[in-house]
């Protein structure tokens, strides 16, 4: 059982960063795979970016070059670093958890709010 809450939404102009969190809990965050995905309104929800259990990082292409996803084990968070944001980012971003090895399990956060408007 994992728990996920996120944080560090807001409004922010064209152009401009904001840094995501995802705390985990309840469960050992090294062997998750970690993942932000975004829904905007009316829409279904997306992937934005993974990193595995190793590091290794992967991003949805609308992204890639403004978007940096990390992780600190020892912190038990998950971060995205979003920089160049543009309207059409805006949209409630998501944390997600996934465990692959042994019996599959995935855990989602409450999402957090990201508008980027003049």
């Amino acid at each position: 059982q994992v728990q996920l809450v996120e944080s560090g939404g807001g409004l922010v102009q064209p152009g401009g960063s904001l840094r995501l969190s995802c705390a985990a809990s309840g469960s050992s965050f090294s062997l998750y795979d970690m993942g932000w995905h975004l829904q905007a309104p009316g829409k279904q929800r997306e992937w934005v970016a993974g990193i595995n259990r190793d590091g290794t990082t992967n991003y949805a292409d609308s992204v890639k070059g403004r978007f940096t996803i990390s992780r600190d084990n020892a912190k038990n968070t998950a971060y995205l670093q979003m920089n160049s944001l543009k309207p059409e980012d805006t949209a409630v971003y998501y944390c997600n958890a996934v465990k692959r090895l042994g019996k599959f399990s995935q855990y989602w956060g409450q999402g957090t709010q990201v508008t980027v408007s003049s």
